[in-house]
């Protein structure tokens, strides 16, 4: 692929999974044998990334730093260059993305968030540049009702083929009554350098923060913007019961571990 860097926002404190949090940062948790965020690097890798941009918060650095760099490349991410930028405050995502410009430069980039774990061989960059035309696009699915009160919906002005939109518009948890479709944004993304300068020009929005969302919204209303509707979920570990049940998934999906994880949840009765 031509899109050589991804960046990944892994700053957030984790209050959801408080107390686990208290010690350990949010991008650690382990799911398995792993931390979140390193599925999210091997997701990027398995689609051709070579460079990976890992937002952090300062009281975390060191620690990823060390898991990632200090004892020496990962199996899997030999070929994938591991980089650190801190955001020294927690002004929300679209701020968080907004500090990996100086590292993503003027390049196109992918942007993955940690707390959605894609399958452990699925990536869903591929299709995401395949659909970008050379602009940006964004992986969306249809939500059901609380969805509309917890993430970023998007407004469709028409379908193309294979499960592909153009969008004009996206709106940061609007609520079901103001919602222009049931479409939700889903944590992994494609988009020009461009959306940089619409992040440091937007002011704080929903939850007095810089969305990433209201950024989508802008390039979206430039007509520069897709959206790829996913039929495979993502497994959100941004909750306690939802590690759980990414847990199991994972789990049953294992080759070194799925055989005797099924015949003791089996043996469960």
């Amino acid at each position: 692929m031509s899109v050589e860097v991804v960046v990944i926002p892994a700053a957030g404190r984790g209050t959801r999974m408080r107390p686990a949090t208290r010690s350990v940062p949010k991008a650690l948790i382990t799911v398995i044998d792993r931390p979140t965020i390193q599925y999210a690097v091997e997701e990027a890798a398995r689609a051709g990334v070579t460079e990976a941009v890992l937002v952090v918060n300062l009281d975390a650095a060191n620690d990823i730093e060390h898991h990632f760099i200090d004892e020496g490349p990962l199996p899997g991410l030999e070929n994938t260059r591991i980089r650190m930028v801190v955001q020294e405050e927690p002004h929300g995502l679209g701020h968080a993305v907004l500090t990996a410009r100086e590292a993503v430069g003027d390049r196109r980039f992918f942007c993955g968030l940690g707390d959605m774990i894609a399958p452990p061989t699925a990536s869903f960059y591929q299709r995401l540049e395949e659909a970008a035309a050379g602009g940006s696009a964004v992986a969306v699915k249809e939500g059901v009702e609380d969805y509309y009160d917890r993430y970023g919906i998007v407004s469709v002005s028409r379908s193309l083929d294979d499960g592909v939109v153009e969008m004009n518009a996206a709106v940061e948890k609007p609520g079901r009554e103001a919602a222009p479709s049931n479409l939700w944004l889903v944590g992994r993304y494609l988009f020009g350098p461009d959306v940089f300068d619409h992040l440091s020009a937007l002011k704080p929005g929903h939850g007095d923060e810089i969305q990433l969302t209201d950024a989508i919204n802008a390039v979206a209303a430039a007509g520069q913007c897709r959206g790829v509707v996913l039929e495979d979920d993502l497994l959100d570990v941004g909750n306690p019961l939802d590690l759980l049940k990414a847990s199991t998934v994972l789990g049953l999906l294992s080759d070194e571990f799925g055989k005797d994880y099924r015949a003791f949840l089996d043996g469960l009765g």
